[in-house]
């Protein structure tokens, strides 16, 4: 065992002795260490370079640009085979993240490129940000001749706009969220000296006024008269072919688009084939979507879905213990608590939402017949058996849980192909052991295995330009059986910008990459089920190919690429 000496002062007074103290620990635990300490101080670095730098502008990209490279300097500085294994997991994880990074910078640049014409007054709000950043004397009556000769600029930009240089829609929401980061970025700048600097307060407060009021208005316009966005407009922004491969390439899936929506369709096929045997069973013949139909109207009366919830929770958790496939800690399974969603949380996830705490979705007195029905159908009995244990335990209140707890440092790296991939891993999983006790509960839980292959096809139509919103919707109607409510509320959720574009496709495909690496070490018989499932839950939320390294003690190199093809036959 290799050693180190550290030499610690102690000083008493006016007195000092040296102490010569020997530590005897492996170099392994320093590098270790090492990597966690660098990542955490990665993580607190971007923050504060973040809120540091101004929003929107070049000089924020150089910084940050600068810091990745850095970085990326250190890691190559670093004796990667010398690392313990885990600590090269780290290594490549922060790697890709930095690599990552200033992929992202320059995609999002060249996004506020395309907005250029419908915003060139920007670079006159963001340089009077940057020059109270670096606290540089203010001449008040020149901000205040810039900021009246502003408003007048967008005044007049808005007109030239309404007169024939319409953005397209897409382009029109972008640039809204924009000017919202431009209205506060000038808000930031007034609010420094408002009161505080009478000078500046006299000269700009009118000026400024005027100024936000031409934003609001611009805002207004583009909303209301080019976006002309209401309630059930879905708008989204797609990336394109080239940026998708960026994002797969983050994610550490060597698969192209078109190979993912093979995949999805070849499992949909798969779930056609199931819905049609318990569709039999149930009396309805090949009639699948009969079945589906009949399924939807087994839901519980009105003030009764909090009691089914508590049912199914618990039954899933009597199930994981008495079949030791997972340890569960005993203050998980004291600690998840129920709210229900209000309306107008449901036109965007018209489903139960969880974690620690699993979001009924049920309707309210409020919300119109056609509404209540919808709701009701759609959060019926049987679907509810695959959504409480995918939004608790063995899902994600179980997978936060443990994630706050073993390897949080992690949390950096996070992605939602273990995310919601382990949750949906489980839902495949306690299908293959018999979970299911009927027909209607096989064809409520399959609803949802389409429904994520789904989600493959149209989120990837989508940014590859194959499919629009409407035709997204359309095809959860028409393939899965969605009520049409709650699929314009899912596509609604797809593309609102909350979510990265691989979001919705992650659900599926990280649960088929763990399934796989499940086979590889479980069904091998080398390890067991809880043994398995209890070593993922402490590695932390990092792409599932890092969480195949870590298990098998895969070898490494530091400049590692994923070459892991998890999907048999594509």
């Amino acid at each position: 065992m290799k050693s180190r000496r550290s030499l610690l002062l102690v000083q008493n007074g006016t007195m000092r002795k040296l102490i010569l103290i020997v530590l005897l620990l492996p170099t392994s635990l320093f590098a270790q260490e090492g990597l966690r300490n660098l990542i955490d101080s990665f993580r607190a670095d971007v923050g504060i370079l973040r809120r540091a730098t101004v929003p929107l502008t070049e000089a924020r990209d150089e910084r940050l640009k600068a810091f990745y490279r850095t970085t990326l300097e250190q890691l190559q500085g670093l004796d990667f085979a010398r690392l313990p294994h885990d600590a090269q997991v780290d290594y490549v994880l922060l790697r890709n993240h930095a690599e990552t990074a200033l992929r992202q910078i320059d995609i999002d640049r060249a996004k506020l490129n395309e907005e250029a014409e419908y915003l060139p007054f920007m670079n006159t709000i963001l340089n009077m940000e940057l020059a109270r950043k670096r606290l540089d004397p203010v001449d008040a009556p020149k901000r205040a001749r810039e900021l009246n000769d502003l408003s007048y600029a967008i005044n007049s930009l808005r007109e030239a706009v309404e007169a024939g240089r319409r953005p397209s829609k897409t382009l029109a929401n972008r640039i809204v969220g924009t000017l919202q980061t431009l209205r506060g970025v000038l808000r930031s700048w007034y609010t420094f000296y408002d009161g505080y600097d009478p000078i500046v307060t006299w000269w700009c407060a009118e000026p400024y006024r005027a100024c936000d009021t031409a934003i609001e208005g611009y805002i207004n316009y583009l909303r209301t008269r080019v976006i002309a966005a209401d309630n059930r407009t879905i708008i989204g922004d797609p990336i394109g072919r080239t940026a998708l491969l960026s994002e797969l390439q983050s994610e550490m899936i060597p698969y192209t688009p078109e190979e993912l929506v093979q995949i999805a369709n070849r499992e949909f096929a798969w779930c056609e084939a199931e819905m049609i045997k318990a569709s039999r069973e149930m009396g309805f013949g090949d009639d699948w979507k009969a079945a589906l139909e009949n399924v939807k109207n087994d839901h519980v009366e009105p003030g009764k879905q909090p009691e089914i919830i508590r049912f199914l929770a618990l039954e899933a958790i009597e199930y994981l213990e008495k079949h030791d496939l997972v340890t569960i800690p005993a203050l998980a399974k004291e600690t998840w608590r129920m709210e229900m969603m209000t309306p107008q949380q449901q036109l965007v996830s018209p489903f139960f939402l969880g974690g620690e705490t699993i979001q009924v979705s049920f309707p309210t007195s409020t919300m119109s017949h056609e509404a209540k029905e919808m709701s009701m159908r759609g959060n019926n009995i049987h679907f509810a058996r695959a959504t409480v244990h995918h939004e608790l335990i063995p899902g994600h209140h179980l997978q936060g849980f443990m994630a706050q707890r073993f390897r949080n440092y992690r949390s950096l790296f996070s992605t939602p192909f273990f995310g919601e991939g382990w949750a949906l891993y489980w839902e495949m999983l306690l299908w293959d052991h018999g979970f299911q006790k009927s027909p209607e509960n096989r064809v409520g839980m399959l609803f949802w295995r389409m429904h994520r292959c789904a989600r493959i096809i149209f989120s990837l139509g989508f940014h590859l330009g194959t499919m629009t919103p409407q035709e997204c919707i359309d095809f959860l109607v028409d393939r899965v059986g969605h009520e049409r409510a709650n699929a314009e509320a899912e596509v609604r959720r797809s593309f609102a910008g909350n979510y990265g574009p691989l979001y919705q496709a992650a659900y599926l495909l990280g649960g088929l990459q763990l399934r796989e690496i499940h086979r590889q070490l479980v069904q091998s018989g080398q390890m067991t089920n809880k043994e398995f499932h209890d070593a993922i839950l402490r590695l932390g939320s990092i792409p599932v190919d890092m969480i195949r390294v870590s298990l098998t003690n895969a070898p490494l190199t530091r400049d590692y690429r994923s070459n892991w093809r998890f999907y048999p036959g594509i």
